[in-house]
Order: C-alpha cells, then sequence, then structure tokens
C-alpha cells in the first residue's frame, strides 16, 4: 500500500467511514442537509421576496405617508405625528371609533349568537336538514354588492316593503335610510344576517368534535338543558369560538363595503366607521396623512384586541 493510499485511508478513518467505504459519513449527512436547506431557500426566495413586495413595502409606504403632508402624488414635507395628533382631537374620528365599536359590536356577538344557535339546531334531526345547511349559507356566499342591493330596495324608499309594513303595524313613516338611529340599526342587521354563516360554520365544526358520551352522562347525572349548555357545550369550544371572534372583530373592523354600499356612512356620517373615514379622507377630501394614520391607529387597535383574544386561546383547555 503506497504512502498516498494510507493517508487517504487514515482522512477516510477520521470522517468515520472504513477503508473499504462502508458507512454514511456523518459530515456528508450535515452537509446535504445543508445543501438541501439551502437549495429550498432559494426556491422560496422569489415567493419570500413577492409577498414583501406586495405586503411589506405597502405597509412602510403608508407609514411615510402618514407622517408627511403630501397628496397620492407627492410625499410631501415631513411634519412627524402631527396627521395623528390632528386626526384624535377630531370630533368626527371620536364619532366615527363609537360607531366603530358598536358595529364591531353587534356583528361580533350578534353574529356569533345566531350562529350558535342555528349549529345547535342543526345537530338535532329535522326534515331536510343538509337543504336548510345550504339555503343558510346563502347570506355569506353571495356578494355583498347583490345584498346589498337587494336591502336598498327592501328600505330605500317610502314605498318600499319595509316602511310600508312598519307603517301597517303603527310606527308612522320610518326612513330607515334618513333617520341616523334607523340607519346604525340597519347596517348591523345587515352585518349580522351576512356573517352568521360564517359562525355557523365554524361552530358546527367545534360541536361535531365534542364527544356524544359526555353529554349522556351529563343527563344521568341529573344536568339541565342549560347546565349542560353553560357547563358543556360553552367551554368544550371555547378555542374555536375565541378564534371566531378574533376573525370577526378584524372582519368588522375592516368592512368597507358593508357600509358603503348600504348607506355610504350617513346620514349626516351617523353609520361613519373608520374605514370608510380613512377612505374619505384620502380619496374624497384628498388628506392622504390623516387618512393613512386613522388606518394606523385602527391597525393598532385590532393588533392589541387579536393579542388579548390569542391570550383567552392559551389559557382555555379542553378537559
Amino acid at each position: 500500500m503506497t504512502t498516498e493510499s494510507v493517508t487517504r485511508s487514515l482522512q477516510r478513518a477520521r470522517n468515520g467511514v472504513g477503508v473499504g467505504g462502508g458507512g454514511a459519513p456523518a459530515r456528508n449527512r450535515r452537509n446535504k442537509a445543508l445543501n438541501h436547506g439551502t437549495t429550498f431557500f432559494f426556491f422560496a426566495l422569489p415567493s419570500l421576496f413577492l409577498l414583501l413586495l406586495l405586503n411589506l413595502y405597502p405597509v412602510i409606504y403608508a407609514g411615510f405617508q402618514s407622517v408627511h403632508d403630501g397628496d397620492l402624488i407627492q410625499p410631501g414635507n415631513f411634519i412627524g405625528l402631527r396627521n395623528y395628533l390632528t386626526v384624535l382631537q377630531t370630533a368626527d374620528f371620536w364619532r366615527a371609533a363609537r360607531f366603530t365599536v358598536i358595529f364591531t359590536v353587534v356583528g361580533v356577538f350578534g353574529s356569533w349568537a345566531v350562529g350558535l344557535g342555528i349549529a345547535l339546531l342543526l345537530r338535532t334531526r329535522i326534515p331536510a336538514n343538509p337543504v336548510f345547511k345550504v339555503l343558510l349559507l346563502l347570506p355569506w356566499v353571495v356578494p355583498t354588492v347583490v345584498s346589498a342591493t337587494a336591502w336598498n330596495w327592501l328600505v330605500a324608499t317610502p314605498q318600499a316593503p319595509l316602511p310600508v309594513i312598519a307603517k301597517a303595524i303603527g310606527f308612522g313613516d320610518v326612513s330607515f335610510l334618513g333617520d341616523p338611529l334607523a340607519a346604525q340599526v340597519l347596517v348591523c342587521i345587515f352585518k349580522v344576517w351576512i356573517s352568521f354563516p360564517f359562525m355557523m360554520m365554524m361552530l358546527s365544526s367545534a360541536l361535531a368534535a365534542v364527544d356524544t358520551n359526555v353529554y349522556e352522562a351529563s343527563k344521568v347525572d341529573g344536568a339541565g338543558t342549560w347546565q349542560t349548555f353553560t357547563r358543556i357545550t360553552l367551554p368544550m369550544i371555547s378555542r374555536t369560538t375565541y378564534v371566531s371572534w378574533i376573525l370577526m372583530t378584524i372582519f368588522c373592523v375592516n368592512d368597507f363595503p358593508t357600509i358603503y354600499l348600504l348607506t355610504g356612512g350617513g346620514p349626516v356620517n351617523a353609520t361613519q366607521s373608520l374605514v370608510v373615514m380613512a377612505y374619505q379622507t384620502v380619496f374624497a377630501n384628498q388628506q392622504v396623512g390623516p387618512g393613512v394614520a386613522i388606518a394606523f391607529i385602527m391597525t393598532i387597535v385590532l393588533v392589541i384586541v387579536s393579542v388579548v383574544l390569542y391570550r383567552q386561546i392559551r389559557k382555555s383547555s379542553i378537559e
């Protein structure tokens, strides 16, 4: 055996490989894993770049606009947090924030209550159960513009069906889109109507995962219907409930078409939410900085609410 072959054999032995070539060296395995990871990274790099370009860049540029006094074309001069202070000092902002809170609370808990009630009802044996499930999804499946157009036909004029019915039963001439309070109630009901199918689907899947033996054991122990609902059903679906609340809160706060297509934020800005106000500030009033500042304030509040609810998800336990 030559000196060169001996040297190669010793080197192979240090690498954990026998002279005969048997066994896979640990270093080679690590190198292969590193090469695979590098390959996957370069394959994913175009997608990551595209995601950053489509999501991160607009957020950064919007933040840049919120601290300048420019328009949609020119960035303008740097003014710091003046746009935020200006927005927070206006009465219109707090009126829109108040309605946004009302709209969100009614939308979240109203759709959750209706969705949970229907999900519990669908667990019972009723005729044509699958047909009812499909029909109940229609408010969520139908495009919002179609639903808003249909609701406008129902309430827009004094000769529309709902004003005629309201007058017939003694409420007088009710202008659903002309009276501020009636318009707010109408928008909230419309939001619940188009959102409860989502809650129904979420909660139906959670209820389907509950072991029926738990309910049978509760009946043996003498638990009533209300006790079974509050002590068993609600705790068992708590995780899904919190997740649905987070998602629906985001949907409601960011819901632009529901309000804009139904009332346009009127009458007298009674149904103007923060997202509608941000849109009108930027595109109608040409005040880009304040409008973007409103959107960033909404984002901060949404993050805080989502973190609080997410902590509740982690605290909740299913036993």
